[in-house]
């Protein structure tokens, strides 16, 4: 499947899908990975649903031992030569807002 064919619920409902494989192959009922992840078993099936908070997902995902994962998920980005060079070596804090096209003194109308 396909992940990035998808809509954001049906992709976070796929993730759900994985984390609830995830804990069956471990062998943990939904109550005991709550308790191994220091979460509420409202958490867990909210996880298993791809309705999980960012923070009960990955401590979900720590008690299963399987936090690697996310190296796949979100690889670490590094920012490009050429931008480290238009940067002069200072690391970037913000994107830069997309250019305006200027209005041309015969475009704008006079009433």
């Amino acid at each position: 499947m396909e992940l990035c064919d998808l809509a954001p619920h049906a992709i976070a409902a796929e993730l759900g899908d994985r984390i609830k494989t995830a804990r069956l192959n471990a062998n943990l009922t939904q109550k005991a990975l709550a308790k191994k992840a220091g979460v509420s078993l409202k958490a867990v099936t909210n996880g298993e649903k791809g309705k999980s908070t960012l923070e009960s997902m990955i401590a979900i995902l720590i008690a299963l031992e399987i936090t690697e994962q996310l190296n796949f998920f979100i690889p670490k980005q590094e920012i490009s030569p050429v931008q480290l060079i238009k940067l002069k070596g200072k690391e970037r804090k913000r994107a830069a807002s997309p250019t305006k096209k200027k209005a041309q003194s015969k475009d704008i109308p006079t009433w």
